[in-house]
Protein backbone atom coordinates (compact mmCIF):
# COMPACT_ATOMS: atom_id res chain seq x y z
CA UNK A 1 0.00 0.00 0.00
CA UNK A 2 1.94 3.32 -0.94
CA UNK A 3 2.39 5.87 1.56
CA UNK A 4 0.16 8.89 1.69
CA UNK A 5 1.76 11.98 2.77
CA UNK A 6 -0.08 13.42 6.32
CA UNK A 7 -1.09 16.53 4.48
CA UNK A 8 -3.18 14.76 2.39
CA UNK A 9 -7.10 15.26 3.31
CA UNK A 10 -7.29 11.67 2.26
CA UNK A 11 -6.20 7.96 3.17
CA UNK A 12 -6.74 4.49 2.48
CA UNK A 13 -8.78 2.24 4.48
CA UNK A 14 -10.87 -0.58 4.90
CA UNK A 15 -14.81 -0.10 2.85
CA UNK A 16 -17.41 -2.84 2.09
CA UNK A 17 -15.67 -3.43 -1.47
CA UNK A 18 -12.48 -4.22 -0.08
CA UNK A 19 -10.28 -1.03 -0.06
CA UNK A 20 -11.34 2.99 -0.25
CA UNK A 21 -10.40 6.37 0.11
CA UNK A 22 -11.61 8.21 2.90
CA UNK A 23 -11.52 11.68 3.65
CA UNK A 24 -9.64 12.60 6.85
CA UNK A 25 -9.99 16.26 6.81
CA UNK A 26 -13.18 18.16 5.60
CA UNK A 27 -12.92 18.59 1.77
CA UNK A 28 -15.40 21.55 -0.14
CA UNK A 29 -17.52 21.01 -2.96
CA UNK A 30 -15.68 22.07 -6.13
CA UNK A 31 -11.73 21.40 -4.74
CA UNK A 32 -9.71 19.17 -7.04
CA UNK A 33 -8.52 15.94 -4.42
CA UNK A 34 -6.22 13.79 -6.62
CA UNK A 35 -4.89 12.99 -10.00
CA UNK A 36 -5.70 9.59 -11.48
CA UNK A 37 -2.45 9.07 -13.30
CA UNK A 38 -0.22 5.95 -15.02
CA UNK A 39 1.09 4.98 -18.35
CA UNK A 40 -0.20 6.64 -21.40
CA UNK A 41 -1.18 3.43 -23.75
CA UNK A 42 -2.50 3.89 -27.29
CA UNK A 43 -4.93 2.11 -28.33
CA UNK A 44 -3.79 2.24 -32.04
CA UNK A 45 -0.73 -0.10 -31.05
CA UNK A 46 -1.45 -3.67 -30.76
CA UNK A 47 0.37 -4.27 -27.48
CA UNK A 48 -1.11 -1.63 -25.90
CA UNK A 49 -4.70 -2.56 -26.74
CA UNK A 50 -4.01 -5.81 -25.44
CA UNK A 51 -3.74 -4.72 -21.98
CA UNK A 52 -6.58 -5.45 -19.97
CA UNK A 53 -7.05 -4.42 -16.15
CA UNK A 54 -9.84 -2.82 -13.69
CA UNK A 55 -8.01 0.53 -13.82
CA UNK A 56 -7.85 1.51 -17.27
CA UNK A 57 -9.53 4.97 -18.22
CA UNK A 58 -10.34 6.35 -21.45
CA UNK A 59 -9.31 9.70 -22.75
CA UNK A 60 -10.25 9.32 -26.11
CA UNK A 61 -10.63 6.80 -29.03
CA UNK A 62 -7.08 6.24 -28.74
CA UNK A 63 -5.34 7.50 -25.52
CA UNK A 64 -5.84 5.38 -22.32
CA UNK A 65 -4.38 5.55 -18.77
CA UNK A 66 -3.28 2.25 -17.33
CA UNK A 67 -4.23 3.34 -13.52
CA UNK A 68 -2.60 -0.32 -12.12
CA UNK A 69 0.36 1.18 -11.03
CA UNK A 70 0.82 1.61 -7.40
CA UNK A 71 1.83 4.84 -7.12
CA UNK A 72 -1.66 5.77 -8.45
CA UNK A 73 -3.77 6.13 -5.08
CA UNK A 74 -6.47 7.40 -6.56
CA UNK A 75 -7.17 3.56 -7.98
CA UNK A 76 -8.53 3.22 -4.67
CA UNK A 77 -11.50 4.96 -5.14
CA UNK A 78 -14.57 3.32 -5.69
CA UNK A 79 -17.58 3.31 -7.73
CA UNK A 80 -20.95 4.93 -6.24
CA UNK A 81 -24.28 5.37 -8.43
CA UNK A 82 -24.69 8.44 -6.27
CA UNK A 83 -21.24 9.87 -5.37
CA UNK A 84 -19.79 13.21 -4.02
CA UNK A 85 -16.92 12.82 -6.31
CA UNK A 86 -16.43 13.19 -10.36
CA UNK A 87 -14.05 12.75 -12.94
CA UNK A 88 -12.83 16.18 -14.29
CA UNK A 89 -11.02 14.41 -17.73
CA UNK A 90 -8.62 16.71 -19.50
CA UNK A 91 -8.34 14.82 -22.94
CA UNK A 92 -5.59 17.47 -24.01
CA UNK A 93 -3.47 17.44 -20.91
CA UNK A 94 -4.14 13.71 -21.31
CA UNK A 95 -5.22 13.98 -17.39
CA UNK A 96 -7.43 13.38 -14.89
CA UNK A 97 -8.65 14.56 -11.76
CA UNK A 98 -10.75 13.60 -8.93
CA UNK A 99 -13.24 16.90 -7.71
CA UNK A 100 -15.38 16.88 -4.99
CA UNK A 101 -18.96 17.49 -5.80
CA UNK A 102 -20.54 17.53 -2.48
CA UNK A 103 -18.96 18.93 0.49
CA UNK A 104 -17.01 15.76 2.16
CA UNK A 105 -16.74 15.20 5.86
CA UNK A 106 -13.62 13.26 7.32
CA UNK A 107 -14.26 9.71 7.98
CA UNK A 108 -16.91 9.93 4.24
CA UNK A 109 -15.38 7.54 1.57
CA UNK A 110 -14.80 9.76 -1.64
CA UNK A 111 -16.29 8.03 -4.70
CA UNK A 112 -17.32 8.57 -8.19
CA UNK A 113 -19.51 7.06 -10.79
CA UNK A 114 -17.12 5.01 -12.80
CA UNK A 115 -19.61 5.44 -16.17
CA UNK A 116 -22.17 3.07 -17.61
CA UNK A 117 -19.49 1.01 -20.01
CA UNK A 118 -17.94 0.03 -16.80
CA UNK A 119 -20.53 -0.25 -14.77
CA UNK A 120 -22.25 -2.61 -17.11
CA UNK A 121 -19.20 -5.09 -17.69
CA UNK A 122 -17.64 -5.27 -14.25
CA UNK A 123 -20.54 -4.32 -11.63
CA UNK A 124 -23.53 -5.38 -12.85
CA UNK A 125 -22.57 -9.04 -13.06
CA UNK A 126 -21.53 -9.07 -9.73
CA UNK A 127 -24.41 -6.56 -8.15
CA UNK A 128 -23.31 -2.91 -7.20
CA UNK A 129 -22.21 -2.91 -3.33
CA UNK A 130 -22.67 1.12 -3.40
CA UNK A 131 -23.87 2.43 -0.76
CA UNK A 132 -27.20 3.68 -2.84
CA UNK A 133 -27.41 0.50 -3.90
CA UNK A 134 -27.40 -1.47 -1.16
CA UNK A 135 -29.91 1.00 0.38
CA UNK A 136 -32.22 0.10 -2.76
CA UNK A 137 -31.48 -3.97 -2.10
CA UNK A 138 -32.22 -3.15 1.56
CA UNK A 139 -35.61 -1.58 0.85
CA UNK A 140 -36.76 -4.44 -1.85
CA UNK A 141 -35.70 -6.82 0.94
CA UNK A 142 -37.67 -4.90 3.65
CA UNK A 143 -40.73 -4.62 1.00
CA UNK A 144 -40.69 -8.27 0.02
CA UNK A 145 -40.80 -8.83 3.78
CA UNK A 146 -43.33 -6.71 4.02
CA UNK A 147 -45.47 -8.59 1.30
CA UNK A 148 -44.72 -12.09 2.71
CA UNK A 149 -46.08 -10.80 5.98
CA UNK A 150 -48.64 -9.29 4.17
CA UNK A 151 -50.07 -12.52 2.47
CA UNK A 152 -49.22 -14.78 4.78
CA UNK A 153 -51.62 -12.33 7.73
CA UNK A 154 -54.26 -12.75 4.52
CA UNK A 155 -53.87 -16.41 4.35
CA UNK A 156 -54.40 -16.62 8.25
CA UNK A 157 -56.93 -14.36 8.19
CA UNK A 158 -58.45 -16.85 5.65
CA UNK A 159 -58.32 -19.49 7.22
CA UNK A 160 -59.86 -18.10 10.70
CA UNK A 161 -62.59 -17.13 8.14
CA UNK A 162 -63.44 -21.19 6.89
CA UNK A 163 -62.94 -22.07 10.36
CA UNK A 164 -65.24 -20.02 12.02
CA UNK A 165 -68.06 -20.66 9.44
CA UNK A 166 -66.94 -24.68 9.24
CA UNK A 167 -67.72 -24.06 13.26
CA UNK A 168 -70.93 -22.38 12.81
CA UNK A 169 -72.02 -24.87 10.20
CA UNK A 170 -71.16 -27.21 12.20
CA UNK A 171 -72.59 -25.97 15.22
CA UNK A 172 -76.11 -25.18 13.41
CA UNK A 173 -75.85 -29.15 12.24
CA UNK A 174 -75.51 -30.19 15.72
CA UNK A 175 -78.77 -28.12 16.79
CA UNK A 176 -80.62 -29.40 14.19
CA UNK A 177 -79.88 -32.63 15.43
CA UNK A 178 -80.60 -31.66 19.24
CA UNK A 179 -84.06 -30.19 18.15
CA UNK A 180 -84.78 -33.35 16.04
CA UNK A 181 -83.23 -35.62 18.87
CA UNK A 182 -86.12 -33.37 21.42
CA UNK A 183 -88.46 -33.91 19.20
CA UNK A 184 -88.34 -37.59 18.55
CA UNK A 185 -88.33 -37.51 23.00
CA UNK A 186 -91.45 -35.47 22.98
CA UNK A 187 -93.33 -37.79 20.28
CA UNK A 188 -92.41 -41.04 22.11
CA UNK A 189 -93.68 -39.55 25.50
CA UNK A 190 -97.17 -38.62 23.90
CA UNK A 191 -97.67 -42.09 22.18
CA UNK A 192 -96.38 -43.81 25.51
CA UNK A 193 -98.82 -41.41 27.98
CA UNK A 194 -101.69 -42.24 25.19
CA UNK A 195 -101.78 -45.78 25.17
CA UNK A 196 -100.38 -46.51 29.24
CA UNK A 197 -102.39 -45.92 32.41
CA UNK A 198 -100.27 -43.66 34.72
CA UNK A 199 -100.49 -45.81 37.50
CA UNK A 200 -98.54 -48.49 35.02
CA UNK A 201 -101.25 -51.30 35.80
CA UNK A 202 -100.97 -51.88 31.76
CA UNK A 203 -103.59 -50.81 29.18
CA UNK A 204 -107.06 -50.25 29.43
CA UNK A 205 -109.09 -52.14 27.05
CA UNK A 206 -112.40 -50.53 26.42
CA UNK A 207 -113.79 -53.10 24.24
CA UNK A 208 -113.30 -55.83 26.71
CA UNK A 209 -114.40 -54.25 29.64
CA UNK A 210 -117.70 -53.56 27.58
CA UNK A 211 -117.88 -57.25 26.78
CA UNK A 212 -117.46 -58.08 30.74
CA UNK A 213 -120.39 -56.16 31.31
CA UNK A 214 -122.56 -57.51 29.08
CA UNK A 215 -122.41 -60.87 30.76
CA UNK A 216 -123.49 -59.69 33.84
CA UNK A 217 -126.12 -57.28 33.10
CA UNK A 218 -129.37 -58.69 31.99
CA UNK A 219 -133.35 -58.13 31.20
CA UNK A 220 -135.92 -59.92 33.20
CA UNK A 221 -139.08 -61.59 31.57
CA UNK A 222 -140.96 -58.55 32.56
CA UNK A 223 -138.12 -56.46 30.86
CA UNK A 224 -136.95 -55.16 33.84
CA UNK A 225 -133.02 -54.87 34.47
CA UNK A 226 -131.26 -57.18 36.56
CA UNK A 227 -127.70 -57.95 37.63
CA UNK A 228 -127.31 -61.91 36.79
CA UNK A 229 -125.35 -64.11 39.55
Amino acid sequence: MPAISSNKPYRIGRSRTGLGLFATKPIKKGTRIIRYFGPLLDCNKEEDDAIENKYLFQLTNRWTIDGSVRENVARYINHACRPNAESDVRPRKRKVFIRAIKDIEPGEEINYDYGTDYFKEYLKPIGCLCAACEKKRKKKRAEARAEKQRLKAKAEKKARKEAEKLAREQEKQARKAREVAEKTRKQAGRKQLNGTHLNAHGAYDVRAAKSDISQRVGRGQDGAQRVLA
